[in-house]
C-alpha cells in the first residue's frame, strides 16, 4: 500500500546522491452586473468601482487590478458585489478574497444563487468550520465553481486531506488506512503524498489534483513516470517538474520515440531532444504539423538548418509559434532594424516579446538614438533587459533635459515615429 511513498523516499535519496544522471526515457470579469443592459457609461462606471475595489481594499496594484479586469470583462455576466457580499457573510477576510481573485478571477462570474451559495451551504452542512473553510477555498478557490455536491465534496476533501497531512505525518498514516485499498481517493492522496514529500508545493499540488489529465488518479503509470521526471533531473519545487510529469503520464513511448525521431530528422541528436525537453517540457506535446510549420517558416525567412537548430537549442520555445508570429517579428528586426539573421539566432528569445509592447517601444528609441548618430547596439542588449534597465541605459543617462523628454515621449508612445 506504501510502495509509492517508500518509493518517493528513495528518490529522493537518488535525486540528492546522485546529482540526477540525464536518463532517456522511453517516454476580473465583467466584474459587473450583466452588460447585456447595461450602457457604455455603466460599464466604465463599473470598471472603475472595481479596480478601485481591488486596489483600495484587497491591496492590488493598479496594474494588476486592472488585469484582472480584462481577463473577464469579456463576458457579459455575473454580478462581483453579490459574489464579494456572500464571500465576506462566510467569514471571508479581505486576504482570503484577496488571494482567490488573484488566482480565480472567474470566480466574479459565477451566479452566487445558483453556484456559489449552494456550494457553500453544501460545505457547512458537512461540519466544515468558518476557519476550514476560509482556509481551503483559499488554497484551491476553483472548488467553488464546481458542479455538483459530490466532485464538490470530493476536490475539498482531497485538498484537505493534503493540509493535514502537511501538518501531521500521523495523520498521513491514518488518512490512507482509511480509504479503501486500490480506490481512487486512495492512489490520489498516496501519490500526492509522495508529491509532496519530494518538495512539490502545495499551490502545485493542487493543480495536478483539479486538472483533467487525471494523472494523480493512476497507480503503476504514475509511479512510473515519476521514476522517469525524476531521473531526468528536473526540481520538484518547480512548474517545470508538474509540466514534465504530465507530459510523460499523457504520452505512450511510441508516440514519444516518433517525436524525437522527428526532431532528429530536423538536424537535432537525441540528447539535444532530452536537453530542450528539460529547458521546455511542452516541447514533446508539440504536434508533428506545428513542428513543421515552424521549421518551414524559419527556412523560408533565410535561416539555415543549422541556425534554426542552434536557435532552437537555446530557446525551445521557439517551436510551435505561429508562422504569422515568427514572420512579423524577423521582418521587423532584420528589415526595419537592420540586425542580421545571425543577430536574431544568438539571441531567440526576442521571439518571446511582445512585438507591440516591448519590441517596438524600444527599437523606436534605438532607431532615434541612431539617426542621431549613435551605432546600433546588440538585439539582446536591448531587448533583454527590464524596462528600468533599458530607460537607464539609452534614455535617462543622458545628460540633455530635451533629448530624455524626446526619448520618453517616443518609448511611451507619445512621440514615436
Amino acid at each position: 500500500m506504501y510502495s509509492l511513498i517508500l518509493r518517493g523516499r528513495r528518490l529522493i535519496e537518488f535525486q540528492k546522491w546522485s546529482h540526477l544522471r540525464f536518463a532517456s526515457p522511453n517516454v476580473l470579469s465583467c466584474l459587473s452586473n450583466s452588460f447585456s443592459s447595461a450602457s457604455p457609461a455603466d460599464g466604465r462606471k463599473r470598471n472603475n468601482f472595481t479596480v478601485a475595489y481591488l486596489v483600495d481594499s484587497l491591496g492590488f496594484t493598479t496594474k494588476l487590478a486592472e488585469s484582472i479586469w480584462r481577463k473577464v470583462s469579456s463576458e457579459a455576466k455575473g454580478d462581483p458585489d453579490s459574489v464579494l457580499d456572500l464571500l465576506k457573510s462566510h467569514g471571508f477576510r479581505d486576504s482570503h478574497i484577496s488571494t482567490i481573485i488573484s488566482n480565480y478571477p472567474r470566480l466574479l462570474l459565477l451566479d452566487t444563487e445558483k453556484s456559489l451559495a449552494p456550494n457553500l451551504k453544501f460545505l457547512q452542512s458537512r461540519g466544515a468550520a468558518t476557519s476550514e473553510l476560509t482556509e481551503i477555498l483559499s488554497k484551491v478557490p476553483k472548488i467553488l465553481g464546481m458542479k455538483g455536491d459530490k466532485a464538490v465534496g470530493r476536490y475539498y476533501d482531497f485538498v484537505k486531506d493534503i493540509i493535514e497531512a502537511d501538518k501531521s505525518s500521523n495523520y498521513e498514516m491514518s488518512c490512507l488506512s482509511a480509504l479503501p485499498e486500490g480506490s481512487r481517493q486512495e492512489n490520489i492522496i498516496r501519490n500526492v503524498l509522495v508529491l509532496r514529500r519530494l518538495g512539490v508545493p502545495q499551490k502545485l499540488l493542487f493543480s495536478l489534483l483539479i486538472s483533467c489529465s487525471h494523472i494523480v488518479s493512476g497507480k503503476d503509470r504514475f509511479e512510473e513516470s515519476l521514476k522517469k521526471v525524476v531521473e531526468m533531473g528536473f526540481d520538484p519545487r518547480t512548474s517545470k517538474f508538474v509540466e514534465a510529469l504530465r507530459i510523460v503520464y499523457q504520452m505512450s513511448d511510441k508516440t514519444v520515440q516518433d517525436k524525437v525521431n522527428l526532431y532528429k530528422r530536423l538536424g537535432f541528436s537525441v540528447e539535444d531532444v532530452w536537453e530542450m525537453f528539460k529547458k521546455y517540457p511542452f516541447l514533446l506535446a508539440i504536434s508533428e504539423k506545428n513542428i513543421m510549420n515552424s521549421f518551414e517558416t524559419f527556412m523560408r525567412l533565410a535561416f539555415t538548418r543549422d541556425e534554426f537548430v542552434r536557435m532552437v537549442k537555446h530557446c525551445p520555445q521557439c517551436i510551435g509559434l505561429s508562422s504569422a508570429l515568427v514572420t512579423k517579428k524577423t521582418e521587423f528586426l532584420v528589415n526595419t532594424m537592420i540586425w542580421t539573421v545571425e543577430d536574431v539566432v544568438s539571441n531567440p528569445a526576442a521571439f518571446g516579446y511582445s512585438l507591440e509592447k516591448r519590441i517596438v517601444p524600444r527599437c523606436n528609441v534605438i532607431k532615434a538614438l541612431v539617426f542621431k548618430g549613435n551605432g546600433i547596439p546588440s538585439v539582446g542588449y536591448v531587448l533583454v533587459c527590464t524596462d528600468e534597465v533599458f530607460l537607464n541605459r539609452y534614455v535617462r543617462k543622458h545628460d540633455d533635459k530635451e533629448l530624455v523628454a524626446e526619448l520618453m515621449a517616443i518609448f511611451t508612445g507619445d512621440g514615436a515615429s
